[in-house]
């Protein structure tokens, strides 16, 4: 698929906006209906009364203009209609003008990046995920969201945060509000969320986040970041959500990438390193294919890019390298080791 852009996503929030703040309108709706239609068919039901029958459709007309005031019929001498042609203009003025001044309100609301403007968007959104925090870690989370096309709101606590004006660029809503407050995950929509990301760099905040979370939605999926290892377990254990130690997923990347500066990522699977690295085609390596290095080496090579520029994404078995390209492939760190000493000494 490809990416949408950011004026794609721009023009589908403003539509989703407009829509939504037409829902926030119908009581003002309602009352404009019951004073015209309402008023209207009273009316026309006094002037039969008083045998003095006018059209039902006069009547709702007569009643329109009353909304500002502007009678069209004389004001007959009858209590009960005084009474209608009295009152139907101030309720009018005052359901007109502040559905006026409402709308504009929470229209332009979106340039000031106002909270009402938040809630409004993130009530049009369904199965999208809170991420709370956009620092680092928040802002990485947020590009790979934004790769993937997952709708994502964001709570940050200051207005400041170094990412806040380029993620609101995407045309991602951010709110700006205690990440601690259930409120704000009230206004950031969690009961049609399908998951919360805690990401701050507070381990207490993102375990008050979590609970506040799982109390409006109790199926809720939750995943936490947390500094303290012993930690990571007992929230596992005790509250059943997914949580991460910085330290250990940080620890074995930077441990690997020591050893070999070709190194990009690693990743701890059954008790055994694997590691993502990157290699130019050497003698030893060219004119063999993807199938013969993964049988000779058990490595999986998962990236080519030749030469000429042109890149090969998951190639086949058959595809074979040439001198000057670079593959990227995965190993565990003794079969990456094993691999790097015979190419040492094939040099």
């Amino acid at each position: 698929m490809k990416r949408r852009s950011a004026g794609r996503r721009t023009m589908q929030a403003q539509l989703l906006y407009l829509w939504a703040l037409l829902r926030r309108f119908k009581l003002t709706f309602v009352m404009l209906v019951v004073l015209v239609f309402g008023g209207g068919t009273l009316m026309w039901a006094m002037y039969q009364h008083l045998h003095q029958p006018i059209t039902w459709s006069r009547s709702i007309f007569c009643a329109y203009f009353l909304l500002f005031a502007q009678p069209t019929m004389e004001i007959p001498d009858y209590g009960p209609l005084e009474a209608l042609f009295t009152l139907i203009p101030p309720f009018g003025i005052v359901t007109v003008a502040e559905g006026l001044v409402r709308f504009a309100f929470l229209f332009f609301a979106k340039n000031r990046n106002d909270k009402e403007w938040f809630a409004v968007l993130a009530s049009t959104l369904k199965d999208h995920v809170i991420v709370c925090g956009a620092g680092r870690v928040g802002f990485r989370i947020f590009e790979q969201f934004d790769k993937l096309q997952v709708p994502i709101v964001m709570i940050e606590r200051r207005e400041d945060a170094p990412f806040v004006s380029t993620i609101r660029a995407a045309g991602v809503p951010v709110l700006i509000e205690d990440v601690r407050s259930s409120r704000a995950l009230e206004q950031a929509n969690i009961r049609s969320a399908s998951a919360i990301v805690c990401a701050t760099d507070d381990d207490l905040a993102n375990l008050n986040i979590a609970l506040d979370a799982r109390r409006i939605k109790p199926n809720i999926r939750v995943v936490m970041r947390l500094f303290d290892d012993d930690l990571v377990a007992k929230t596992k254990e005790a509250f059943h959500v997914e949580a991460f130690s910085t330290s250990a997923l940080a620890a074995p990347a930077l441990a690997a990438a020591a050893l070999d500066p070709a190194i990009k990522n690693s990743l701890e699977v059954g008790g055994r390193l694997l590691v993502v690295a990157e290699l130019a085609v050497d003698e030893m390596l060219a004119e063999k294919t993807v199938a013969q290095l993964r049988d000779e080496a058990a490595a999986l090579v998962i990236h080519v890019r030749r030469a000429d520029g042109s890149v090969l994404f998951d190639p086949q078995g058959a595809v074979r390298m040439s001198p000057g390209d670079r593959v990227t492939l995965q190993a565990t760190l003794d079969a990456y080791r094993s691999l790097r000493s015979r190419m040492e000494r094939a040099a």
